[in-house]
């Protein structure tokens, strides 16, 4: 079955593909490593469990924070989790004292506001929150909606509404056909004018996704495709959101399509003429991975992971620099969102890796080279389970990572986790391993 027509299934189920693609080209080098757990201390603490009440449930994201280290997230509700009482959620955690207090923010209707928040919100140039909705907005794609593009900011007499009683502003709603649908998963980005970028899993002039770009104008924002996606050597159905790259080109990935159909990195170019497409990498299917999910962080040197194959069969994480550079999962699916960074270390997550096949919160570190540890196996039990999340990395000495769990927790419908550890002390490496600049 596609991927797209699961979306709405348990815990975001997609089939593997066949792995019959030859093994990987000479100049990829895999790390054979797997999780070990790590010789520093850690500790590990639910620090909200969602209710499937007014605080929503199936957290497929990961979060955002401010300066004060407030956090702030969403829930999909049941456009992810069939079933699930809402149409998703956006909230904020809050620090007092020991405690964190959860405020719900806003609670989609389903209609034309949107349905199914199933990435992150970020903080825009203005200080406001923006995000996606997969569904809703109208009535189109079968009726559900085909998405939206939203804002989020707070009231004007903050404080008044115990239930946060932000004020959502609907910029875009996708048509659906040659426009693009279901904006899914990955986030929005800015450029330097504040113009908003974007993908869609779905539609486009060859239904299998777009790139977007929203600017805006005096009567609101408009969208121009920027790429439609043919389901070729160009790849199909954009995964991860993108990123800028030192060059000034965006970023990203396909989940299928490319040369052997385990999905591209690509980049889109801007001219006079318009934007072009070019394929950075097309994944192999063998042990280099196939299908990423969560993008690149682009910088100079593009740093991801795929979610399937690899030596073990569970996804990689790599490193495109000179050549591909990976290390390897075990497990049935790996990485199903983006890497984060902190101090010259990785962090991630597995989806269903890990010592009880419910995911796992993992660093990549070392002296002269990537080395594994595994920070957090979940047991899909009161920890929580199968986190589709990115990280949040706070702190040098002791380094806080924050994250979500998209199941399991005291009630069942997912968590918001804490985890301290030490940070790395790369004083006593002769050569301590960078990423590459």
């Amino acid at each position: 079955m596609h991927g797209k027509n699961q979306f709405c299934s348990s815990l975001f189920h997609i089939n593997s593909r066949a792995a019959t693609a030859a093994l990987a080209i000479a100049g990829v080098f895999a790390l054979t490593i797997v999780f070990s757990q790590s010789a520093q201390a850690q500790t590990y603490n639910v620090i909200h469990n969602f209710s499937d009440g007014a605080d929503g449930s199936y957290p497929a994201a990961g979060l955002t924070t401010d300066a004060a280290g407030n956090l702030y997230g969403t829930t999909c509700g049941a456009v992810c989790a069939p079933g699930a009482n809402s149409n998703g959620t956006v909230f904020r955690l809050a620090q007092k004292n020991s405690a964190w207090i959860l405020t719900p923010l806003y609670a989609f209707r389903g209609g034309n506001d949107g349905a199914g928040p199933a990435a992150r919100v970020i903080f825009g140039p203005d200080g406001t929150l923006y995000g996606t909705t997969y569904q809703g907005g109208g009535s189109g794609c079968g009726g559900a909606g085909c998405g939206t593009v939203f804002r989020l900011q707070p009231p004007p007499s903050a404080g008044t509404n115990v239930l946060g009683g932000w004020i959502e502003t609907v910029l875009y709603r996708f048509q659906g056909g040659s426009d693009g649908s279901n904006p899914y998963p990955g986030d929005l980005t800015f450029d330097q004018a504040s113009n908003i970028y974007g993908t869609t899993w779905s539609g486009g002039a060859y239904v299998q996704g777009t790139v977007f770009e929203l600017m805006k104008s005096q009567n609101g924002w408009a969208e121009s495709l920027l790429y439609s996606f043919a389901a070729g050597s160009d790849g199909a159905e954009p995964s991860g959101g993108l990123a800028w790259d030192c060059g000034g080109m965006l970023e990203g990935t396909t989940f299928y399509g490319g040369s052997y159909g385990y999905g591209t990195i690509f980049s889109l170019a801007s001219s006079a003429s318009g934007w072009t497409e070019n394929i950075i990498y097309s994944f192999q299917g063998g042990t280099d991975g196939a299908n990423p999910v969560g993008g690149v962080f682009a910088d100079c040197a593009e740093i991801g992971t795929t979610s399937q194959q690899g030596r073990y069969g569970g996804g990689t994480a790599f490193l495109l620099h000179d050549d591909l550079f990976h290390v390897d999962f075990q497990g049935l699916m790996g990485p199903w969102a983006a890497l984060s960074a902190a101090n010259d270390v990785i962090y991630g997550t597995t989806y269903e890796d890990g010592a009880y096949q419910s995911g796992s919160v993992f660093s990549l570190e070392g002296c002269a080279g990537w080395g594994m540890n595994s920070l957090h196996d979940f047991t899909g039990d009161q920890d929580g389970g199968y986190p589709i999340s990115s990280l949040i990395i706070q702190g040098g000495s002791v380094t806080k990572i924050f994250g979500t769990a998209s199941a399991g927790g005291a009630n069942g419908h997912g968590v918001v986790f804490e985890i301290t550890t030490r940070g790395t002390d790369f004083s006593a490496c002769a050569a301590p391993w960078k990423i590459p600049k």
